[in-house]
């Protein structure tokens, strides 16, 4: 079970993710969300090779049909406790955090799962970037499936494009020019075109 300050530290860093997203997207894409906190306990965790785990929609089943049914949400996001902070224990995972795209397992809606972690570690190097980081995997399969061309890695593809990590503002240079169709690669600008944000609304 996450404590107090846990959940309060992750709902700090989650609420700067509309202020990324309309920044990134000159005004173009805006988030609205609503936040549901759970009471029971997560009683499972799907393998994802090498003896790693997450909580897949498998594992949020419930509150998947619950507060999230098709249609209802563009995306799903979830903090699950992977970590206590207490005596350094963890449950051994793929990363922060882990996303996938929208399909019928997630009801439609892009999926993805972060961890709990130190109160100092939500701010470095900039508060809200892990959830955009994760958000962005499903943005940019939904785009791909419209034609858009994405850049390779898409999310991760930050370095194998030529951009560097700040310790100020981490990947955000890369993911502005993804999120507006400016990654250069092989001689054509790719990612998210800016027009392209118009007529999507993600609740």
């Amino acid at each position: 079970m996450l404590s107090e300050q846990e959940v309060q530290d992750a709902i700090n860093s989650f609420e700067k993710l509309p202020v990324l997203v309309e920044e990134l997207t000159a005004g173009r894409a805006s988030i609205q969300y609503q936040i549901n906190r759970i009471e029971r306990h997560l009683t499972s965790l799907t393998l994802i090779g090498q003896e790693m785990y997450w909580p897949s929609p498998d594992d949020t089943r419930d509150e998947i049909e619950r507060f999230a049914p098709s249609g209802r949400y563009d995306s799903i996001f979830v903090l699950w406790p992977q970590r206590n902070l207490a005596d350094g224990t963890s449950i051994p995972s793929g990363g922060w955090g882990l996303a996938i795209a929208a399909s019928r397992w997630s009801n439609e809606a892009t999926y993805a799962a972060v961890a709990n972690t130190e109160t100092w570690r939500w701010q470095i190097p900039m508060i809200g970037e892990v959830w955009l980081h994760e958000w962005l995997h499903g943005a940019c399969a939904f785009f791909a499936r419209k034609g858009y061309l994405m850049p390779h890695g898409d999310a991760d593809g930050g370095a194998r494009h030529g951009y560097n990590q700040s310790p100020v503002s981490g990947w955000i240079d890369y993911y502005r020019d993804l999120m507006s169709g400016n990654v250069l690669e092989n001689g054509k600008r790719i990612g998210i075109p800016l027009g392209a944000w118009a007529d999507t609304a993600t609740r």
